[in-house]
């Protein structure tokens, strides 16, 4: 393709810029061969003109189209240079915030600077499993690909983490870790997944420290193999370490800190194990406070010190050496503390009483003289003596920091060592796979030894992956048979010979360390000797003779000679390291072991040479040779294994978060050989596509006629019309191979065609818009004139009316003003007239008024003169009165004191005198009383007299006046007179009209008073009706509120019901499957044992009534009926267990309240002291008559066991058939004889039965009497098997004792049958109780709404008017009055109907006893006379059976293998009814409870669930297996609750059926234990589904297109997604015969439906939260065509769930967060509506999931458009409020916590038949 071509107006192009390194320009014109300038436009709008080199006319790069912008992979760009990748990695990290990328074989991680919810367990199992290319990016996908390829090539893999400190190396290494030890199982005891990963945080702790670029920088190499053995379990791990940073214990830069264990240690001194070091703050240390940075943000030193310790806890490490550990860096702090003084230039000298130096040795345990000497001098040694000479203090102060650099090198490899001890391999190991976390290339202002080693590692690490990267694309060429060239590639191998090779700069650095007087000047002139010019790798700076340069592969860095030979020699004092060899300290001694061992050989050595010194010191390897060893090794174990590469880049220095700085990026990506990859991709075919994806893609640009049936074919034409240089691409086997820059090509040609097609339909679209506006505007132009014409025709209508209007109008208004006129004349005359009579009916008032007023005045003065009359006559009447009674009374006076001077009378008088003289005297103060109390009404009186004549007087006076008035007034009467005849006139007339006014007053006011009396009746009833309506309507409110409370309560019960149901669920199955993995090890040891002791035997020492304690699991079908029938022979070894639990449990309850109860008594003793005769009274009586009924009791026992023995021998002798005689005939009269007999005694069985139970409750109640009045008869309440457990209890615990003559078992089995008798009387009562109650609440109901209705109905009508509010009653009563004739009717055909049923019965009954009387008379008959009779063929009954089937005790173990283990459900459920298996089980333990045997019914049970788990234990991944007992199960638990007894589920019972109920046996704690392996069997049984359903989900939901072609797919880079061809391609429709073969299979097993409906929420919500979490982890799968798709396979989800009924299951409701997720895909995202309709239509998703979906959506077309950053934080803003979870992903593994509804069955047990095929002829049908 020419360069005119690619260059043509408004392409994009990358130009290089200083600040930016690259810039996006648009070129303005075409560009042709021949320009010397290119004229672009810059995105800012800035026009600039392009020179071109016209010695290489090479041109800019071009940018890749905006739809490839973003890509998963650097290798899908068309376009592969260095602006692509940068520009790419741009937008991937600030734009999509995605930090992992793809570059072919490498993954590219830019560190965040922020926590990312990316590495949680729920993403680990999304990456789990899954292909390299079909998730998005990530450290989990490499770490899943190294997995992978070691599980299928059984070959070790190593893991490549590399970059520059602070780029987030560490954090890689320790994800990918923490990866290995989730996907994979420990296989040992302990987990040594934990053990593995609590390495990282004391290697943390002990190496890496902060720096001014990194908080958590790594100081030193580490390479990590993790073991693996053959089940792909973690077994353990070993470390090697590479080039601790020592210099950093010793010295740190500014803003830099030590490692972290200094200042955990001095964070952690308080602590009380810390106290005896004598640490204090950070700052107090030399070592700790250089860099004047002692805290970092965010970090707590003293809560890292805690995991280190724990870290130390979980390796194995002791605590003993934990203290050594810390004691040994206390004493290095103290040692920086050690103050050196200067005495001259050579001596210096340490003070002996220096607290740190005596603290230093008593740490270490050395003596403080002999140390402080050694710090200050040196010993000399030559051939023949040895010197002891001082050193200066600057010599002293290096030797120092030698001597603690030395001791925390040798502890950082003593604790390496020690966490390899604790990983060691327990078994052998299959493979390992390798974590190297090491330093990438570094440059600095200053370069020294460290910077040197580490690039000598990376040149070494780049020259392999160079290779490796070469050899794949080698191996894919070959693979595909296309032809290839030898590719070009930079080979570093020059540069690793400069400093490896001989005579290298390693080897003369060696060198030179040898040479006494050997300094870093001398090597640097050896170096520029031998390499300068020589060697073009090798260059030396212009300025400076003690520095050289070496151009490496990334860069060239200049390196300072100073200090390499120190640091290479790695010299410390040997008299001090003897020093600290002769300490105590135990530890400390460990340390420097392996440097006996070197001494030893050299001592032999030296023996024979003679030259000890010089061999010591040959011996002893630099710290280059020993790099360089290492790195070798190391080199070697990478190339043996398969290498995977993570380049971690840095991409600013402000630590911000999501800033990439170009400049930096771009230097490490040219450091880390990603750019060099980019290049030998580009140098080939980067682009790769197989022919059904090119197809996929390019199909628009093709013709139907091209499109063949051989796919590969249809692609080589297509290709050679679009390109004509067919070097630009080769056809492979399965792939098309394309040069760089032709997906480019191709994706315009397409974007070209997409674009002509749209411009057609928008064509067509405009022209059917305009015609269809034109012929809308037309129709609408003639309906305007329609209307117009209309209104002018009604216009001139109106006119008309108008007029007419007027005349009728005018006619009116002049009639009425003629009568308006004789009106006003008429009413005029009418106020003449009765002003007129008014005025005479006034003057005729005003005569009559002064005549009345005339005669009142005389009748009160002839009034006045009679009074005076008559009281002068009374006055002299009183007078008269009063005289003659005086003159009487002083008579009587005379006569009474004659009388009282005789002596006989005061003898008289005398007699009870003082009495009298009290009663008189008592009198006296009476009538004194009285006398003051009448003069003062006297006085009273008086005034009121004299008041009353001062008023007649005044009265007197004023008659007088009015008198001399009057008199004065007669002469003027005359003319009053006629004026009173006038007014009375006027009064009369005044009368009338007032008399008239006041009827019409008066009936107006009746009128008006009946109006107020209605409408206040009105208002009353109104207001009753509102104040009833608010009362109402506040009820109503308050049972709203009450509701929704208790709605509220009962959403948040029923969740944490769910919640604890789920919780109960779940551990309920690891209970079970510990519980397995627990029998598992059993059985294993059992193996072992037997294997090693053949004559051993196991025997169960407990027995519980769990069922997984009550047997043993059927581990193979080979032991089963040995495990069968040592359970049965431990259950004939266990006479009744589950009752004698019960009564010890009941004896140890009685016996704990009996000793509380008796020390009650003791406290109370005294108190009791004088009741005690009484007691022994009242126990004497009782006891004798406790030995009455005692003897009563015997006899009627002896005379029971007759009896019994009697029915017995009766029994015998009838049924026996070895007897001489032959029993009698049915019918016959010996044998109706017997029958009357059986009867009556059974009877009198019955009677003495229930003797004897009153006999035992009569004695009960006398042992009772005995406490009555005690503190224990107060305190205890004992029912009757208490009271006689509790005697037994104090004599023995014997079952024999208890049970002694079926004593305790009679009255055990009294107390049930009355306890039943009386529960069902309850349960009698409480059925019809609840059933009034239902009634009542249902009648209240039906009231309520009747009273709403009315309501309602009262409010409608008051809105209308009258005749509307009756015609509305009348209709409201109509109708009521039909709902009731209508119901009374349903209620008159029920009556009916039960009528005629009880009338057939009545009929049939009474054909039944004419019949049995019939045959009793023809029998009786038959039987007494014996004449002949005709012959009558007899059919034959069938018999009835009871719904039961017998077996042996000893048939349970082939029971439960041919009806369980060797069941296959298939059949069963072709053939045989469903839950068969579960109704036998059933059957047979009908029979044990009928023949009441505890042992074999609990032996059936424990047995059943035994094999069931087993069964499920084998076969746990069919899901047809599980299936099938998962409904079995649920059978056989609602048989036993159905068959219970229980009310609760017997009423759906039939009457038949209530007879079959258990009759003995109450099993109502197997409900739980069924219900438990129920909810173990679903949970299986979903487990079992979901791994069937994983495979299929993600190709079928998101994978597969409907429409090939029309949706798109971006083309892909190295890293291809794992798709299947098309004739093997996985559809929806796929995924809905899964479900559909599920759901059948549960249908035929006969599981129930509620069940079966929890079964497809489960489904349904696996495929949504297995969709969702994928559609998040992959980039590609997010765009506008894949949520069409996705919204198009969930409604055929809806659509099955709607053809199989199961709508109402809420599974469609668990698709909620896909539909959401699809629609928010589909919907716009622009403006902050749309961020509004975002927020109010994503209710289901969270805001995590949300802002995941719009950063990853990706458009696959051109006419797409990205999500702008702006518009994503509006949505976070929006959704800021909402209170939800912060995880990102659905969790997979989550399951609803299952119920099993109660679902009873009608089918008979009697109408159950054993098909033949089951194998159970044992079994006899009762």
């Amino acid at each position: 393709m020419a360069a005119s071509e690619l260059y043509s107006k408004n392409a994009q192009v990358w130009l290089p810029d200083a600040a930016e390194v690259w810039k996006s320009a648009e070129l303005l014109r075409d560009y042709t061969p021949g320009d010397l300038a290119l004229s672009l436009q810059l995105e800012d709008g800035t026009v600039v003109e392009h020179k071109i080199d016209p010695k290489t006319k090479n041109l800019p790069p071009l940018r890749n189209p905006n739809i490839l912008v973003g890509e998963n992979d650097l290798t899908a760009l068309s376009y592969l240079h260095e602006p692509a990748v940068l520009h790419n990695l741009k937008v991937r990290f600030i734009d999509s915030k995605l930090i992992y990328t793809y570059c072919g074989i490498v993954l590219v991680a830019i560190n965040p600077y922020e926590s990312l919810p990316i590495y949680e367990a729920d993403i680990i199992n999304a990456y789990s499993g899954q292909n390299m290319g079909d998730m998005d990016p990530h450290i989990f996908a490499v770490a899943e690909e190294a997995y992978k390829q070691m599980a299928r090539d059984q070959r070790n893999q190593s893991i490549i983490v590399s970059g520059e400190s602070g780029a987030g190396k560490t954090v890689s290494a320790k994800y990918a870790m923490r990866y290995f030890a989730t996907v994979s199982s420990s296989s040992g005891e302990t987990n040594v997944e934990e053990r593995v990963l609590a390495s990282s945080p004391i290697m943390e702790a002990f190496g890496n420290a902060k720096t001014t670029r990194n908080d958590n920088s790594s100081r030193f190499g580490k390479y990590i193999e993790i073991g693996f053995d053959d089940d792909l379990c973690i077994i353990g791990a070993n470390m090697r370490t590479y080039l601790l940073e020592k210099s950093r214990v010793v010295f740190q830069a500014h803003e830099e800190r030590n490692y972290h264990i200094f200042y955990q240690m001095c964070a952690s001194s308080h602590l009380p194990e810390f106290k005896a070091f004598k640490l204090g703050c950070a700052d107090d240390f030399n070592y700790t406070n250089q860099g004047q940075s002692p805290v970092i943000d965010g970090v707590d030193d003293a809560k890292e010190m805690r995991k280190t310790r724990r870290a130390f806890s979980l390796l194995g490490i002791g605590d003993s050496d934990q203290v050594g550990i810390y004691q040994i860096l206390s004493a290095i702090l103290h040692l920086s503390n050690v103050d050196v003084k200067d005495q001259s230039a050579d001596r210096c000298s340490i003070l002996p009483d220096n607290a740190h130096l005596v603290v230093f040795c008593e740490l270490m345990g050395v003596p403080c003289e002999e140390m402080a000497h050694w710090l200050c001098h040196r010993k000399l040694q030559t051939t023949t003596e040895t010197f002891v000479k001082s050193v200066s203090k600057v010599n002293a102060v290096h030797g120092r920091d030698a001597l603690a650099k030395h001791i925390y090198a040798k502890l950082f490899s003593w604790i390496v060592s020690s966490i390899n001890n604790a990983l060691t391999y327990t078994v052998k190991q299959r493979s390992f796979i390798g974590v190297l976390d090491i330093y990438g290339f570094e440059t600095f202002d200053v370069n020294s030894f460290e910077q040197f080693c580490i690039n000598y590692a990376n040149e070494k690490l780049q020259q392999q992956f160079n290779l490796h990267v070469f050899k794949l694309e080698q191996e894919e060429y070959m693979k595909e048979q296309i032809p290839w060239t030898l590719i070009d590639f930079y080979d570093n191998q020059p540069c690793i010979n400069l400093i490896e090779a001989k005579l290298g700069i390693l080897d003369l650095l060696d060198e030179e360390c040898k040479m006494p007087k050997g300094s870093d000047d001398t090597w640097a002139q050896k170096l520029y000797n031998t390499h300068l010019r020589q060697n073009a790798y090798f260059d030396k700076p212009r300025l400076s003779n003690k520095a050289f340069i070496i151009h490496h592969f990334a860069d060239k860095v200049e390196y300072q000679c100073f200090g390499f030979l120190e640091k290479n020699k790695d010299t410390v004092n040997e008299e001090q390291i003897n020093v600290l060899k002769k300490s105590k300290f135990d530890l400390l001694l460990k340390l420097f072991e392996d440097e006996e061992k070197p001494k030893v050989s050299t001592n032999k050595f030296a023996s024979i040479t003679g030259r000890a010194g010089k061999a010591q010191r040959d011996i002893k390897k630099t710290v280059g040779l020993q790099f360089r060893q290492s790195l070798n090794l190391l080199m070697d174990t990478l190339n043996a294994t398969t290498p995977h590469y993570v380049r971690c880049i840095k991409p600013n220095d402000l630590k911000a978060p999501f800033t990439l700085d170009p400049v930096r990026a771009v230097q490490q990506l040219r450091a880390c050989g990603v750019l060099e990859t980019i290049r030998i991709s580009a140098a080939g075919f980067p682009s790769r596509w197989t022919y059904q994806e090119f197809f996929g893609r390019y199909r628009v640009l093709m013709k139907l006629k091209d499109v063949l049936p051989d796919r590969k074919q249809t692609c080589k034409n297509l290709l050679e019309k679009l390109v004509e240089d067919q070097q630009k691409y080769q056809f492979g086997k399965n792939k098309i191979f394309f040069r760089a820059g032709q997906v480019a090509y191709l994706e315009k040609l397409r974007s070209d065609k997409l674009r002509s097609a749209c411009v057609s339909i928008q064509k067509t679209i405009r022209c059917w818009v305009a015609r269809r506006k034109y012929l809308r505007m037309r129709e609408s132009a003639i309906v305007i004139q329609k209307h117009v014409r209309a209104h002018q025709a009604r216009s001139y209508v109106k006119f008309l009316r108008q007029t007419r209007a007027a005349i009728v109008i005018q006619r009116n208004v002049r009639m009425w003003s003629k009568k308006r006129y004789f009106l006003q004349q008429r009413s005029a005359a009418v106020t003449i007239q009765r002003v007129w009579r008014g005025h005479m009916a006034r003057k005729q008032y005003f005569k009559l008024l002064y005549e009345h007023k005339a005669v009142v005045i005389q009748k009160m003065v002839r009034g006045w003169l009679a009074k005076q009359r008559f009281r002068r006559a009374m006055e002299a009447v009183v007078l008269l009165q009063s005289c003659v009674r005086r003159m009487r009374a002083k008579k009587e006076l005379k006569a009474l004191k004659m009388e009282a001077r005789s002596v006989e009378h005061f003898k008289k008088l005398n007699v009870g005198m003082e009495n009298k003289i009290m009663q008189l005297q008592h009198k006296i103060n009476e009538q004194h009383k009285e006398n003051r109390e009448l003069t003062e009404r006297l006085g009273v009186l008086e005034k009121t007299h004299s008041a009353e004549r001062e008023k007649q007087c005044r009265e007197l006076e004023d008659l007088r006046r009015s008198e001399q008035e009057a008199r004065a007034n007669a002469e003027t009467v005359p003319s009053l007179l006629e004026q009173l005849s006038f007014l009375q006139e006027e009064l009369g007339n005044t009368r009338r009209e007032k008399e008239d006014l006041e009827v019409q007053t008066k009936t107006f006011k009746e009128q008006t008073q009946q109006t107020i009396h209605e409408l206040n009746m009105k208002n009353s009833l109104l207001n009753n009706n509102l104040e009833e309506l608010n009362k109402e309507f506040s009820i109503q409110a308050q049972q709203l509120t009450e509701i929704k409370s208790t709605l509220e309560n009962t959403k948040q019960l029923e969740k944490d019901l769910t919640d604890e149901r789920s919780r109960y669920q779940s551990l309920l199955s690891e209970h079970l499957q510990l519980e397995e993995r627990h029998k598992d090890l059993k059985e294993e040891m059992s193996v072992s044992i037997i294997s090693s002791k053949f004559s051993h035997q196991r025997t169960d020492s407990n027995y519980s009534s769990n069922s997984s304690e009550f047997s043993q699991i059927l581990s193979s079908t080979d032991d089963e009926d040995c495990s069968v029938q040592a359970e049965q022979e431990d259950a004939q070894r266990n006479v009744d267990l589950p009752i004698l639990l019960k009564l010890q449990r009941r004896v140890k309850e009685l016996e704990e309240e009996n000793r509380s109860l008796w020390q009650q008594l003791d406290k109370k003793e005294e108190a009791q002291q004088e009741k005690a005769k009484e007691v022994e009274k009242q126990t004497t009586v009782g006891r004798s008559e406790l030995d009455v009924e005692k003897l009563k009791r015997h006899e009627l026992e002896s005379e029971n066991k007759k009896l019994k023995q009697d029915l017995n021998e009766l029994r015998k002798s009838l049924t026996s058939e070895k007897s001489d005689l032959a029993p009698p005939a049915p019918g016959s009269l010996p044998y109706n004889i017997l029958l009357e007999q059986l009867s009556s005694s059974n009877e009198e069985l019955e009677m003495r039965k229930e003797e004897v139970l009153l006999l035992r409750s009569h004695m009960v109640r006398q042992e009772a009497l005995k406490h009555r009045d005690s503190v224990l008869g107060e305190s205890l309440k004992l029912d009757l098997g208490e009271i006689h457990s509790f005697q037994d209890a104090d004599r023995s615990t014997n079952i024999h004792t208890l049970n002694e003559d079926g004593e305790l078992w009679l009255a055990y089995e009294g107390l049930k049958e009355t306890n039943r008798l009386l529960e069902t009387q309850m349960q009698e009562q409480e059925r019809v109780h609840s059933e009034r109650y239902r009634k009542l609440v249902e009648e209240m109901d039906k009231l309520r709404a009747e009273k709403e209705q009315q309501q309602k109905l009262l409010a409608q009508s008051l809105l209308l008017p009258e005749d509307a509010r009756v015609e509305a009653c009348l209709k409201h009563e109509i109708t009521r009055l039909t709902t009731e004739n209508l119901e009374r009717m349903e209620q008159q055909e029920k009556q009916d109907k039960t009528i005629r049923k009880l009338k057939k019965q009545l009929k049939l009954y009474m054909k039944k006893v004419e019949d049995l009387a019939a045959s009793t008379h023809q029998i009786s008959s038959s039987s007494v006379t014996s004449t002949p009779v005709r012959p009558v063929h007899i059919t034959r009954k069938e018999k009835e059976f009871q719904g039961m089937l017998e077996f042996k005790e000893g048939d349970t173990g082939r029971l439960l293998k041919n009806l369980v283990l060797d069941l296959k459900p298939r059949g069963v459920a072709v053939s045989f009814t469903p839950g068969l298996p579960a109704f036998i089980i059933f059957m047979c333990l009908r029979y044990a409870d009928n023949m009441n045997d505890d042992r074999r019914l609990s032996t059936l049970l424990n047995s059943t669930i035994s094999s069931i788990k087993g069964v499920i234990k084998r076969k746990g991944n069919d899901f047809e297996v599980v299936c099938f007992w998962l409904a079995n199960t649920c059978r056989l638990m609602h048989c036993l609750k159905q068959y219970s007894g229980d009310e609760v589920f017997t009423v759906h019972n039939t009457a038949k059926q209530n007879e079959q109920c258990l009759a003995n046996f109450e099993l109502s704690e197997y409900h739980q234990l069924f219900g438990d392996l129920a909810i173990q069997i679903y949970r299986q049984l979903i487990k079992s589904m979901e791994n069937i359903l994983l495979t299929l989900i993600v190709p079928c939901m998101l994978e597969h297109e409907t429409v090939q072609g029309v949706l798109g797919s971006k083309p892909t880079g190295l890293r291809k997604r794992s798709s299947s061809s098309p004739e093997e391609a996985v559809t929806v429709e796929v995924l809905l015969q899964r479900l559909s073969v599920f759901h059948s299979t549960m249908s035929q097993h006969g599981m129930d439906a509620d069940v079966i409906k929890q079964v497809v929420k489960q489904q349904f919500y696996i495929i949504c939260a297995v969709t969702l979490n994928n559609l998040l982890l992959r980039k590609d799968m997010c765009s506008w065509g894949k949520g069409l798709q996705i919204r198009y396979n969930v409604w055929q989800l809806e659509e099955w769930l709607t053809e199989r009924e199961l709508t109402d299951s809420g599974a469609k409701e668990t698709l909620e967060p896909l539909v959401q997720a699809a629609q928010l895909l589909q919907i716009k995202k622009n403006t902050e509506a749309d961020a509004k309709a975002i927020c109010s239509m994503c209710t289901s998703l969270t805001t995590a999931q949300i802002v995941k979906i719009l950063t990853l959506y990706t458009p696959v077309i051109e006419f797409e458009e990205r999500v702008s950053n702006t518009f994503i934080t509006t949505i976070k803003n929006l959704l800021k409020g909402r209170d939800e979870s912060s995880n990102l992903m659905m969790d997979v593994k989550k399951i609803f916590s299952v119920t099993f509804p109660f679902t009873p069955s009608s089918l008979a047990l009697e109408t159950i038949q054993v098909p033949t095929s089951l194998n159970l002829g044992f079994l006899i049908r009762v």
